[in-house]
Order: structure tokens, then sequence, then C-alpha cells
């Protein structure tokens, strides 16, 4: 039997008619997802689809308003 890596994880859900899966109890505690959470859901034709960790929505905002700033001050000079 192959041992799993650490830290990896593989789940299966159903789609319904509408669309929706759920995710499994065991992925929302690893990755402490609560009722009410927002999600973000990336995709990529080639890739597939991913939904990246909680902190990485903050880490990216982060990214783009820096990028934001960044612009408007060069802009300015």
């Amino acid at each position: 039997m192959e041992k799993i890596p650490k830290g990896k994880y593989a789940w299966t859900v159903k789609v319904g008619e509408k669309g929706q899966f759920v995710i499994p109890k065991e992925a929302r505690e690893v990755f402490d997802i609560k009722p009410g959470d927002t999600l973000l859901v990336l995709g990529d034709v080639k890739k597939g689809i991913a939904i990246p960790p909680r902190n990485m929505f903050t880490k990216m905002a982060e990214m783009i308003f820096e990028q934001e700033n960044s612009d408007n001050d060069s802009s300015e000079e």
C-alpha cells in the first residue's frame, strides 16, 4: 500500500442536480470551514477547479491593493 504524503488529502463528492456538493466533514475540520463561510473557487480549463485556503484570499486581496497603490503612486509622479 502506498503511503499518503503528510498534509495531503483526497475526498470524493457527488454533484447534485443544482450543481451543489457537500464538503466532507473531515475536510471542513482540517480546513476550519464553518457554516456561513465564504469560499473562493478558482478555475482553469486545463488544470481544473481549486478552493484555496481562506488566508489565500486575504493574501491575494493584499497583493491586488498593493499593486493598485503602487500604480497610483507612480502615475502621480
